[in-house]
């Protein structure tokens, strides 16, 4: 293994992690890995390989909006709901890094049900986003790793 494919592999994996913890653009750190790869390694091989990563990455992120929305739309959740907990999530970020994002996130989802539907009703509402957040997390996951073997056949096969 070259130092290149070493060094791709380590952003690569950081990028796997930022998926699971939301702090890094992870699916980007995967195709930025994979870019440099072919640059670095060049010819038709490598840019297949590229444009495979590419776009199971991209057909991920669609997905990871498309179903997880058509669930919380099913469940009756409005796109408000949706807008606090994001919003919440993104200052509770900067009140207390990392774990603040999540933690926003559940707040803000449950004090826009809790105005919306009342105490009884809003934390199964709060349950549902949340099971809609985790399959996003794992559909971008499964896309990332999928474009991460692709590009561990790409090293093999060149």
């Amino acid at each position: 293994m070259t130092a290149t494919e070493v060094l791709v592999a380590l952003v690569i994996a950081v990028g796997l992690v930022g998926i699971l913890v939301p702090v890094l653009p992870g699916s980007i750190l995967v195709v930025a890995g994979v870019l440099v790869w072919s640059i670095s390694i060049g010819g038709p091989t490598a840019w297949t390989v590229f444009a495979v990563a590419t776009v199971l990455v991209a057909g991920g992120a669609v997905v990871k909006y498309v179903v997880p929305g058509r669930r919380l739309q099913v469940a009756g959740i409005p796109a408000t709901t949706q807008g606090l907990g994001v919003l919440l999530g993104v200052v509770g970020f900067f009140v207390v890094p990392v774990i603040g994002l999540p933690i926003g996130f559940v707040l803000g989802i449950y004090l826009a049900e809790l105005a919306r539907v009342g105490s009884r009703d809003a934390w199964p509402s709060t349950v549902h986003s949340l099971k809609a957040v985790g399959l996003s997390i794992v559909i971008e996951l499964v896309a990332a790793i999928a474009a991460t073997w692709v590009w561990i056949y790409g090293v093999l096969a060149t």
